[in-house]
């Protein structure tokens, strides 16, 4: 009751004006939430997507009884892993000169 009728008054008014609506800050709050969440998915999409989409790819020839296709697909996709692991190595090691 108090605060009603402070926020009535003239300097009241004035205060809230001052210091803003805080209904938006709430929502504001949740966009930044939610654009940090994408930011994330995104950059495990790109971390991590060649990996899972091999993956998918072997399982898949596994399952259907390609198996000589399977292997094939498991030591490329393992060859790839490799040679981006040892790109990102060189990476690191010339940032850390």
């Amino acid at each position: 009751m108090k605060m009603r009728s402070l926020k009535a008054s003239r300097m009241g008014r004035v205060v809230a004006r001052i210091l803003g609506e805080e209904k938006g800050a709430v929502a504001m709050e949740y966009v930044i939430l939610a654009v940090l969440v994408a930011a994330a998915i995104v950059v495990a999409v790109a971390v991590f997507g060649k990996t899972i989409v091999g993956m998918f790819d072997v399982a898949g020839k596994g399952a259907s009884g390609q198996h000589t296709e399977a292997q094939s697909t498991l030591s490329q996709v393992q060859q790839e892993q490799a040679q981006g692991a040892q790109q990102a190595s060189q990476y690191h090691d010339s940032m850390h000169k």
